[in-house]
């Protein structure tokens, strides 16, 4: 796993140069220096199959839980998308895996009507289902934020959710490169799981402690109806090996070498023990 000290010393480096912006991070979508990737972007090689462990969390209603619209690709509108409720959580699986390649590795989308409205989530990747690994997220937004209220993209990172719908928000999976392969097998993610941030600041990014870490974590609280992270779709940019078809029913087993020959001398060995006597003829 890359140490606390390459990922940090790597963002204090990105706090202390000039930006046009308020904060350290990426700008919104559309702007220069943005990371957001658009859904029909040419990069997308395919999209979340399945999906798995949908625990929905507090303020969300019924029409709201429908895990199914989350796969396929991404629509990019206010309705085509499964809520996660205060602290819940989704997991989205991939037929084919995600792999380690060039740039960001798969991108997450959700629903967000506007740049600053933005409702944010805990992304974690998994290559077994089981074993789960958490990119780190920071957060400088310094206040809280009431239910109508905004964040500035510039402000957040490492969250799903920093952009608006039609937007994804990307994630590199070199990040975890060093990670032992028996935890994570970064060319063979095969699940990815979303959990919702309470924005209520109880909850804690990662920013290291002595750089005045961690930071509450803020973002328009508190909702209801679809309250929580909205999920839209997950986008594939680097794809992993297929895994193989599963063997045809249909399809005949060939024999193994020097079967036929023993098989024929088997049929010929019960022929003529079976055959019938013939009769002697009898002589006057």
């Amino acid at each position: 796993m890359p140490s606390q000290r390459h990922i940090f010393s790597a963002l204090i480096l990105l706090l202390l140069a000039p930006v046009a912006h308020a904060g350290p991070f990426a700008p919104a979508a559309g702007q220069p220096g943005s990371t957001a990737i658009w859904m029909g972007d040419s990069s997308i090689s395919g999209w979340a199959d399945g999906y798995i462990d949908y625990t929905p969390g507090s303020a969300v209603d019924p029409e709201w839980q429908t895990p199914n619209l989350a796969l396929g690709p991404a629509l990019g509108d206010a309705f085509d998308i499964v809520s996660l409720g205060r602290g819940g959580r989704i997991t989205l699986t991939f037929d084919t895996p995600i792999a380690n390649g060039a740039g960001a590795d798969f991108a997450v989308f959700e629903n967000s009507f506007s740049d600053t409205f933005l409702e944010l989530a805990w992304v974690e990747v998994s290559s077994n289902g089981a074993t789960f690994v958490r990119f780190p997220g920071f957060s400088f937004t310094a206040l809280p934020v009431g239910p109508f209220g905004g964040l500035d993209p510039t402000d957040i990172d490492g969250f799903a959710g920093k952009y608006r719908q039609g937007w994804g928000t990307p994630f590199d999976l070199d990040l975890f490169a060093s990670v032992d392969p028996a935890i994570l097998d970064v060319n063979a993610v095969t699940h990815v799981r979303i959990i919702d941030i309470v924005g209520d600041g109880s909850v804690f990014d990662n920013w290291p402690s002595q750089f005045g870490g961690p930071n509450p974590i803020y973002d328009p609280y508190a909702t209801t109806g679809s309250a929580g992270f909205d999920l839209d779709a997950i986008a594939v940019i680097n794809q992993g090996t297929p895994p193989p078809p599963p063997p045809s029913t249909n399809e005949q087993v060939p024999f193994p070498p020097g079967a036929l020959a023993l098989l024929s001398i088997f049929i010929f060995l019960i022929q003529t023990h079976i055959r019938p006597h013939q009769k002697v003829k009898e002589t006057s």
